[in-house]
């Protein structure tokens, strides 16, 4: 029933699924074109990356909540999802040349270098959540790169001990270079009742998937949904309204869909032809995963809201796109695999 629905919800509809057919093109071509062509074309991926990010500061510019990320070209796009992918493509194409030999210092720094300067130009907008999705796709892809174990976790704990200790201090640290919108998040993530308003959205989130149960309410039925107690349930709290209309069992069923998916593309790693096959998948592999974990903490109170899709089933038009232009790149090195006896 519509009443079931926001207005404004409904007429998403139509632009979702113009999405999704783009998307459904875009993964059937590039599953056609060969993957290794695109290492050929690096230096003109890097700069049409560094282009995309920076005409978000000139034109077009929209904000939405607190972040100037997005840019009318007659349909809305988001240009850090679209950086996100042509970085898997640079990066990968970095790391293929120095594969096995990436534990070398030079070649760590260059790599962070590599995603330095568009990470930059993605917090200024500001979009911290995309930040830490690139960490992550480096974090993956250097490792499958070869770099050993060891620096790997020495990195992480520097990292992790740096954001605990930014955590700690808190907001009059993490002020300067921040929105206050995400500080705000931040703090409400550190002590839950330092804002009402924040508090609100997490703890509708928790009800949400508690009056689930097993089964769920059934589709459309569920009362925080319906009620539009649960604010921005199409994007941040879509498991949420998963788990509140379909309960346990549905939830389950959907991360075991996206379990699948990623199954599937690190399968393509393992059989792909070249080092840079494997790459794009362990990149690609990457942000489905850190933002399906991330979406899902969100929603149970266990990770800041950082605004991150849920993978395949968030609204939005270019997350959706790059997510099908990044399986549409795995299916392409799936179908030029090592053939196994």
């Amino acid at each position: 029933t519509q009443d079931a629905i926001a207005p404004a919800l409904i007429a998403r509809v139509p632009d979702q699924l113009r999405f999704a057919l783009l998307g459904l093109m875009l993964m059937a071509g590039l599953s056609v074109l060969d993957f290794r062509l695109l290492a050929g074309l690096h230096l003109w991926v890097f700069l049409l990356l560094l282009s995309v990010l920076v005409m978000v500061f000139y034109f077009g510019v929209e904000a939405v909540a607190g972040a100037q990320g997005w840019i009318i070209i007659g349909i809305r796009i988001q240009p850090s999802e679209v950086a996100k992918l042509l970085i898997i493509i640079t990066l990968g194409h970095f790391l293929a040349r120095r594969y096995r030999r990436i534990g070398h210092l030079p070649n760590i720094l260059l790599s962070l270098l590599h995603i330095g300067i568009p990470a930059v130009l993605i917090l200024i907008q500001p979009d911290l959540g995309m930040v830490t999705v690139l960490m992550a796709i480096w974090f993956t892809m250097i490792w499958g790169a070869g770099l050993p174990l060891r620096y790997l976790v020495t990195f992480m704990l520097i990292l992790s001990l740096v954001g605990g200790v930014v955590l700690l201090q808190a907001v009059d640290v993490i002020e300067g270079p921040l929105e206050g919108y995400q500080v705000q998040r931040i703090s409400t993530f550190i002590d839950p009742l330092s804002n009402e308003d924040s508090y609100f959205n997490i703890n509708q989130a928790l009800i949400s998937v508690g009056s689930g149960g097993l089964l769920g309410k059934g589709y459309l039925v569920g009362t925080q949904n319906k009620g539009r107690f649960l604010r921005v349930r199409h994007t941040d709290f879509i498991f949420s309204v998963i788990a509140e209309e379909f309960g346990f069992i549905g939830s389950l069923v959907t991360l075991g869909l996206i379990g699948i998916v990623l199954l599937r593309i690190l399968r393509g790693a393992r059989l792909a032809v070249d080092a840079f096959g494997s790459l794009l998948c362990y990149g690609v592999a990457a942000f489905i995963f850190f933002q399906t974990v991330t979406s899902i903490g969100m929603n149970l109170a266990l990770m800041p809201v950082t605004g991150l899709t849920l993978p395949f089933i968030s609204s939005g038009g270019t997350s959706l796109l790059s997510t099908m232009a990044g399986i549409g790149l795995t299916q392409s090195v799936i179908a030029r695999r090592r053939r196994v006896s």
